[in-house]
């Protein structure tokens, strides 16, 4: 079910990052910012965004802030949901970048200032569902990353795009830990353009917070939530599927493709159920997390059982 309908608040956080936007117009002149607009595309200052209902999880209730923020799968801070807030609440996120390359024409770097002021942000209710079997309703902040491709201009050869997280071990302790950092995540170039691959810089009208991705992350909602790579540096788009962190450490376990699919399970959890942050009893799980009519005619004659 999705709703269009305009909401002509400006989110908090926005309006309070309207200081840093001007601050930095000032420094480097309002037209340095604006250039690098792609042709046809409009700047929206932050103070002029809006909140657009883009899309609705049906009749689910939102997963309060405080279990969204509270309860965090970031191995680069630690193996304990319940640890990675504490241990991220300093973490910097000013300044930062993100960089847009690869097999495109109009290569970019992006500061946050950039991002906020280019591409209007839209609230957009997903449902996230995480491969353990549990599964929230959150209302993100952010824009469709066709968007960000669209000024990019990917080239004829580009097939997939390959996105990679920071790894700063003087901020993450978690990247001690033995695995294949920094994380990394791809799509094939069609996911990445379907309009629900979201760029998210917010959730709940506040800016990310460090433990959920900040400043800007990946969301896909109709896959298991490790493909939502946090805190990007990185978007790269490539000829030939990338290597991904899950699937690089356990490829009986985790595909590239990710798809919440009830029909298949994990080694070690159950798939054709999960728990809803806040709720005792287990639900069923919806293909594609029920978005099947809007990303369903991506994956037609595949067989989802082996591209898992």
């Amino acid at each position: 079910m999705k709703i269009f309908d305009k909401n002509e608040i400006t989110p908090e956080w926005l309006y309070m990052n309207r200081r840093q936007f001007l601050k930095t117009a000032a420094t480097f002149g309002a037209g340095s910012i604006l250039a690098a607009c792609a042709p046809g595309l409009t700047p929206t200052p932050e103070e002029e965004a809006m909140i657009v209902g883009e899309t609705t999880a049906g009749e689910d209730v939102l997963t309060p802030y405080e279990s969204i923020t509270n309860y965090n799968n970031y191995y680069e801070f630690s193996f304990s949901k319940e640890r990675v807030a504490p241990l991220s609440k300093d973490f910097k996120t000013d300044p930062w970048q993100v960089e847009i390359y690869g097999l495109v024409n109009n290569p970019q770097t992006l500061s946050m200032a950039d991002i906020l002021s280019q591409f209007p942000q839209e609230e957009r209710i997903y449902r996230l569902r995480c491969v353990e079997g549990w599964s929230m309703v959150i209302p993100w902040v952010g824009f469709s990353l066709s968007k960000l491709l669209d000024v990019v201009e990917p080239a004829p050869e580009a097939k997939y795009v390959r996105f990679e997280t920071l790894a700063d071990a003087k901020q993450m302790p978690g990247l001690q830990a033995n695995f294949p950092w920094p994380y990394q995540e791809g799509l094939r170039l069609d996911e990445a353009q379907n309009k629900l691959a979201t760029i998210v810089t917010g959730l709940y009208n506040k800016p990310l917070p460090p433990q959920d991705g900040a400043p800007i992350r990946l969301v896909v909602p109709w896959k298991y939530g490790f493909k939502s790579a946090k805190s990007l540096i990185k978007i790269e788009l490539v000829a030939e599927q990338p290597d991904t962190f899950w699937n690089t450490s356990a490829p009986n376990e985790y595909g590239f493709y990710a798809n919440v699919n009830p029909d298949v399970p994990h080694p070690r959890w159950f798939q054709d159920t999960e728990r809803r942050i806040g709720e005792l009893q287990r639900r069923p799980t919806l293909k594609f997390n029920g978005y099947e009519e809007e990303v369903g005619h991506l994956y037609e004659g595949m067989d989802l059982k082996t591209n898992y």
